[in-house]
């Protein structure tokens, strides 16, 4: 079995539970998942709307990034899902989740995974601030 177990980019509200699921594993001593939400503030104004965006690819590059930190960690298993579309303050944005035979190394997978879906996959974040300004974010 491959230890990228779950790859989601969707418009549909994400789940904790899900993701629990794809990378509960015996053989882990250690899992750790990271959610983002969407936060009622950014740069010190507050935030009235956001909506997330993505390329065609974003996916696929997803699943190159999990791919390429499976085989450079001592991992068990990963998952990552992010959402696209309109959100609301407090809905969740991205999970991500690593699981491993020991803390350290399902930290390390986990942070990775985080990091480099932010830093390579093509999805955008769309931001209405309170004031009516907006704004464009290249990363999630």
């Amino acid at each position: 079995m491959s230890a990228v177990r779950l790859i989601a980019i969707r418009e549909t509200p994400l789940s904790l539970d899900e993701v629990w699921s794809a990378v509960n594993d015996p053989t882990a001593g250690g899992t750790c998942v990271f959610v983002g939400t969407v936060r009622d503030h950014d740069g010190g104004q507050g935030v009235a709307a956001l909506g997330y965006s993505s390329h065609p690819t974003a996916t696929a590059r997803l699943r190159e990034v999990a791919d390429r930190i499976a085989s450079e960690t001592e991992v068990v298993a990963l998952a990552a899902v992010h959402r696209v579309g309109d959100l609301t303050i407090g809905d969740l944005a991205v999970v991500v989740a690593a699981s491993a035979a020991h803390r350290a190394q399902a930290f390390e997978a986990c942070r990775r995974l985080i990091d480099e879906l932010k830093t390579d996959v093509p999805v955008w974040k769309h931001q209405t601030f309170t004031s009516g300004d907006a704004e464009w974010v290249d990363h999630a």
